[in-house]
């Protein structure tokens, strides 16, 4: 897919600070950063690194203690609790390590719990197919592997065509060759549907398959590079 060129995101001088007890924790320190419209992006970094916390932010969970942090024109730094759930329900949608999926329904009612609220979804039976479960939107989560569950995961996401993606490990329950199936979902969802796609991750691996990788490091982004072409997830070797 040919990417626009256009900046969507912009962060300047992103910073967050927690408190544990007396002891100050920086998370981020000194953000600067712009994701293109289209892209996939894996943030690669350790336990600790801050991909997490900067992934929460740009999703509108969490606001940044200092600095400048933008989607198009919403000024996502600067809104108000009403304005985030306004940011995250219109233009958003999250992909999480588990699954968090409702037990009592199947995937295709799973998917339909947020189709029947979004202004412009999908159908649920077009989310699944987009990767690759048409013949398991029947099942309910417990008869359903690891990877098929986050996959269903993926296609509740996608399904309200959220203008960005973000993906919070989501490998990170999963075995090597399941992962791979997961990867390849998110590759193809970005790929047909051009949704702005945002992968955190430890593993080094999986930056083989994004347009760009941005590695962090202590809160601060310690290096960058673009790939010449992208690979295809179900060759990446774990």
């Amino acid at each position: 897919m040919a990417l626009s060129g256009e900046a969507v995101f912009h962060a300047r001088g992103l910073t967050k600070v927690y408190w544990q007890g007396n002891v100050k924790v920086h998370a981020l320190r000194g953000i600067d950063m712009d994701l293109v419209d289209g892209e996939l992006v894996v943030m690669l970094g350790a336990s600790g690194s801050g991909k997490s916390t900067l992934l929460n932010i740009l999703g509108g969970l969490d606001v940044p203690t200092s600095g400048e942090v933008t989607y198009r024109d919403i000024d996502i730094a600067g809104a108000d609790d009403r304005e985030l759930t306004r940011y995250r329900r219109n233009h958003v949608g999250f992909v999480f390590q588990f699954y968090n999926l409702i037990p009592s329904l199947t995937a295709r009612e799973n998917v339909a719990a947020v189709t029947e609220i979004a202004h412009n979804p999908m159908t649920p039976e077009a989310a699944l197919d987009l990767v690759g479960l048409t013949p398991r939107m029947d099942h309910f989560p417990a008869q359903l592997s690891g990877g098929e569950q986050q996959r269903v995961a993926i296609a509740r996401a996608i399904a309200k065509r959220p203008d960005v993606l973000l993906c919070d490990e989501p490998t990170g329950a999963l075995d090597s060759a399941t992962g791979v199936l997961v990867l390849a979902a998110l590759d193809t969802v970005n790929r047909e549907t051009g949704t702005t796609t945002v992968i955190i991750t430890h593993n080094a691996s999986i930056g083989q398959m994004a347009d760009r990788v941005i590695t962090l490091s202590d809160g601060t982004i310690s290096g960058e590079h673009r790939n010449p072409a992208r690979h295809d997830p179900r060759g990446l070797s774990w």
